[in-house]
């Protein structure tokens, strides 16, 4: 199917996929709504008649579902391995030690945020592992599954952007021209400690951990609701699913170990690294495919809880496999919400050309120089929020990005990349339509709309102070890299420390306390 260019119209699916999700609380029928409205933009635009709105969505759902066929397959599996953890008693282990050795709520958050800061290389692999270990500790404190899901969200594609050895950054290297004066990997090294709303989400993260009263918005609500329950949180696992009483810790620790370890070798392996052409570490992640390492990662370690659990009688033959199946549904949900969301995308980057249409009007606005490094990460956190998807953010700005600056204000090539790189973290961070948003709030057990409503607010604040530090940036870049680079960083640290003092006594979320939430807190 060729793109077509209709303007402003190509900004309308997202937006209605967005507003509709925010009003509704339903992610499926608002998604299914953003795809048809731009399916007929498409459909009008190209001539096609009412038949070519149901053929554009059914081929272009076919083929994201094709291309992303890996990661679909991850996500049945690691829902499938999840499962049978849990039903040899492996979780429920883990879950009783950690509650004795992290006796607080403070120390089961922090352990969260340690965890998704130490698993680095994947986005996708960080959401599900540090939900699956850490949800039975958070829920014996009483720590809500919306703010799991905040916690993993937040060190998932932030920690995943500053890290050299990660398939982020292999994708933003990708798109670094080869004509830019410096090498991928130089401009990217150079962009970490600018990446502002990167280094400072990290920030916030251990800071709402360790504050006790901390929370603001929605979240203090979603805190105190899961303080005020009488019980623990909600089991996923039905009444005659109760899991073996002979579980023991090693029966989570060795399949989440032996994913963790299969996972980097898996990657290493499709990218080349024992192929005999000498190719480094970094090279062979660059160059890697991620959806299908994770899914063979995923299978042998289902294999490997397949030899821990049936031959030692946790589990019958019979229990195993009916807890595959059972895992896989559980994960049918955010399989028709991921596919929904890559379609999406594909209307706006395929069918209407989205990103071209910003791109262009940024291209246009001959904007003041000092001012690039903010209005960079606006724009392209406005294009990750209503395309939810970052790396399809860096493949349109950074080449253009990187031309302009090397014309109008070399001084600020690296500042405008970390602009690009932060900005797109942060739309993809909230969107509802992201699919690391989805996997977050599936990996922490959280109904994904209570997730993206409660972390919105935490977001922008990280986002606002971030656009305040860019702004310094660019005004002070004529100083030297290194000289902006330190009052940038040092403002934008003491401005969040700032807000993050002040807002949890003006907005107590208390408004919220006497509604009896309208959905479960699980959403498995």
């Amino acid at each position: 199917m060729e793109s077509v260019s209709v303007g402003l119209w190509s900004v309308l699916p997202p937006l209605v996929a967005i507003v509709l999700a925010l009003l509704t609380k339903e992610v499926i029928f608002s998604l299914a709504c953003g795809i048809f409205s731009g399916a007929v933009i498409y459909a009008v635009a190209a001539n096609l008649g009412v038949v070519g709105v149901f053929s554009s969505v059914s081929d272009l759902m076919i083929a994201k579902m094709g291309g992303n066929a890996s990661l679909l397959l991850f996500v049945v599996l690691l829902g499938a391995l999840v499962a049978v953890i849990t039903k040899a008693g492996g979780s429920a282990a883990y879950g009783g030690w950690a509650a004795g050795k992290l006796r607080s709520g403070t120390g089961a958050q922090l352990a969260t945020g340690f965890l998704g800061c130490l698993i680095f290389i994947d986005d996708y692999f960080n959401c599900f592992t540090v939900g699956t270990v850490m949800r039975p500790v958070t829920d014996k404190h009483k720590i809500s599954r919306e703010k799991l899901a905040y916690l993993i969200d937040a060190t998932a594609a932030p920690i995943c952007i500053i890290a050299p050895i990660s398939s982020w950054a292999a994708s933003v290297i990708s798109y670094y021209p080869t004509d830019g004066g410096m090498t991928g990997m130089q401009a990217f090294l150079q962009a970490i400690p600018m990446n502002l709303y990167a280094i400072l989400s990290i920030v916030m993260v251990f800071w709402m951990c360790v504050r006790k009263k901390g929370d603001f918005g929605p979240m203090a609500a979603a805190q105190r609701r899961a303080m005020e329950r009488d019980a623990e949180a909600p089991q996923e696992r039905q009444a005659d699913d109760t899991p073996s009483a002979k579980g023991r810790v090693w029966d989570l620790v060795i399949p989440i170990a032996a994913l963790i370890v299969f996972s980097v070798l898996s990657m290493l392996y499709y990218g080349g690294y024992w192929n005999g052409e000498g190719l480094s570490l970094f090279d062979a992640f660059g160059a890697t495919d991620a959806g299908t390492a994770l899914a063979m990662a995923s299978l042998i370690s289902l294999i490997v809880a397949f030899l821990l659990f049936v031959p030692r009688k946790l589990l019958s033959f019979q229990e195993f496999f009916q807890g595959i199946v059972s895992g896989i549904q559980t994960m049918v949900p955010a399989c028709v919400i991921l596919t929904l969301a890559w379609t999406i995308s594909g209307v706006c980057r395929d069918l209407l050309s989205t990103g071209d249409y910003v791109a262009g009007a940024v291209a246009a606005s001959h904007m003041p120089v000092m001012l690039i490094p903010v209005i960079m990460f606006i724009v392209s956190a406005l294009l990750s929020f209503a395309t939810g998807t970052s790396w399809g953010t860096f493949g349109i700005l950074i080449p253009i990005i990187v031309s302009v600056c090397e014309v109008a204000a070399p001084e600020l090539t690296v500042t405008a990349l970390s602009a690009i790189l932060a900005g797109s973290v942060f739309g993809d961070h909230c969107s509802p339509i992201s699919d690391t948003t989805i996997m977050s709030s599936t990996g922490a057990g959280c109904v994904h709309i209570d997730h993206v409503s409660t972390q919105l607010p935490y977001a922008l604040t990280v986002a606002l102070v971030s656009a305040v530090g860019y702004l310094v940036a660019g005004f002070s870049a004529r100083l030297g890299f290194g000289v902006s680079l330190l009052l940038t960083d040092a403002v934008s640290l003491i401005l969040l420390v700032a807000v993050l003092l002040v807002l949890p006594k003006v907005w107590t979320g208390e408004k919220r306390t006497d509604r009896t939430p309208a959905t479960a807190t699980a959403q498995k």
